[in-house]
């Protein structure tokens, strides 16, 4: 059984039934005999289809939120604001696909020549808690409107979320094995990807999954794409508006309880305005409401579960044995459920888990600089390369900073950063590899196949 708990009360929500080893062949080969009929479909109908679980999406949105709150602690904007952006990839693949993948052609010596974009089959999504709507649909969207089937491998916690998505795709008349869950433990995955069927993975989670997936994935030579943790820098220059950069850096630390791979984590400050942002970010962070996501008061809720909170806390209390100091929060509170207030360390160091390690939580990382050389460098300084910002008042400078300075796959300037249908999303380093989102990401799976006529 899949148990879906409540993170702010520990309590059982709902059981669910694992499908066995035979339903999951049984689901796989039914997805995998749909191919063979949705890959000759339009992109108009297709898109169609599309548009209308969008608007089903849109319709649904507070009951969607209300079980994200239930099932992993996101509080209710939270959860509605991530309704809407799924709507709005699948309105933007709807769209767009077609023009995407459509032939394009080659000057050569032949009479005719041009690259063309086929579906590969059906595709395995293993997908985390998080973010447990939009994750998937980034990935399904476009994999779907390629021509693709998927199956999804959802977070064990978010079993609900799971059967939700797939009973969407229904509802919004897509043919019924066109997008299935398969509700199963992680010791399952290595034989869905080793399924004939299979023809590729994309997977959104922790670097030790990321490993898992992808060597599975090569000794079976199947394409994978993988977004891994990060721990993106946000550098804050002297020349910095260093009270708007405050407030960003606060949301952009706080969002989803701290639970984003592009979260920001360590906050790269220039000894000119250190003293000054360190006070408006402790007022920002200080200022938010943790507490039960059901609450319409509060700004955060609870960590997904509490093992997960427990990892932090020790990750924060080693990294204040090795010197880290704490100028807010840093204990857990005295309440049920998994529950962690927002949380700055400061003289964070190289050796301490806030210097070298992804913080998955409220907590943020506070690193002194002599000047922007030195922040450069510390940013970089990190076996991630998901995110980064950087804020200044010349912009024409953050934007050399941004694009030929910072190691990363997203680089943001005088504001948080973010996921957008419209734009490449992935890393490099230990972040993962591949690309979802905008045009790039729909070409990940497909056979980008050659046609040459004499």
């Amino acid at each position: 059984m899949q148990h879906s708990i409540n993170p702010a009360t520990g309590k059982i929500v709902k059981s669910y039934e694992q499908h066995t080893k035979e339903g999951v062949v049984s689901i796989i080969n039914s997805v995998d005999k749909t191919w063979h009929h949705w890959r000759s479909t339009s992109f108009m109908f297709r898109g169609q289809l599309m548009h209308n679980l969008s608007s089903i999406l849109r319709s649904r949105k507070e009951e969607l939120a209300f079980l994200m709150a239930q099932e992993m602690g996101k509080v209710k904007n939270e959860g509605i604001a991530e309704i809407e952006k799924c709507a709005w990839v699948c309105d933007y693949y709807a769209a767009h696909a077609e023009s995407f993948l459509e032939n394009e052609p080659i000057e050569t010596e032949a009479s005719k020549s041009f690259v063309s974009y086929q579906s590969l089959g059906t595709i395995l999504g293993v997908m985390p808690w998080n973010f447990p709507f939009w994750q998937v649909f980034r990935f399904a969207a476009p994999t779907i409107m390629a021509g693709n089937t998927a199956v999804l491998k959802h977070a064990s916690n978010v079993p609900g979320c799971s059967v939700a998505i797939e009973e969407l795709f229904r509802e919004a008349g897509f043919p019924e094995n066109v997008f299935r869950s398969l509700i199963i433990g992680s010791g399952m995955v290595e034989g869905v990807i080793k399924h004939k069927a299979i023809k590729g993975v994309s997977l959104t989670g922790s670097n030790a999954a990321g490993k898992s997936v992808a060597t599975i994935a090569g000794s079976e030579l199947k394409k994978c794409v993988l977004e891994l943790g990060g721990s993106d820098p946000y550098l804050i220059l002297k020349d910095a508006d260093v009270e708007k950069a405050a407030k960003i850096c606060a949301s952009a630390r706080l969002l989803n309880a701290g639970q984003s791979c592009i979260g920001a984590k360590r906050f790269i400050v220039v000894n000119e305005v250190y003293p000054k942002f360190l006070e408006h970010f402790a007022h920002e962070m200080n200022a938010a409401q943790f507490g039960d996501p059901f609450d319409e008061e509060s700004t955060m809720g609870p960590m997904a579960r509490e093992d997960l909170r427990d990892e932090l806390h020790k990750q924060v209390l080693d990294s204040i044995k090795k010197g880290a100091e704490v100028i807010i929060g840093g204990e857990i509170p005295h309440r049920k459920g998994a529950y962690y207030p927002p949380t700055i360390l400061e003289h964070v160091k190289p050796g301490m888990p806030a210097y070298d390690e992804e913080l998955f939580g409220p907590v943020a990382s506070v690193i002194r600089v002599a000047d922007e050389q030195e922040a450069i460098k510390v940013a970089n300084d990190s076996d991630f390369g998901l995110g980064a910002a950087v804020f200044t008042s010349n912009t024409k400078r953050g934007e050399n900073i941004a694009e030929m300075q910072l190691e990363a796959g997203a680089c943001f300037v005088n504001d948080s950063v973010k996921s957008d249908p419209r734009l490449p999303f992935g890393g490099i380093k230990t972040s993962g590899f591949g690309r979802e989102l905008s045009v790039y990401g729909i070409k990940e799976f497909v056979n980008i196949k050659a046609v040459v006529v004499k």
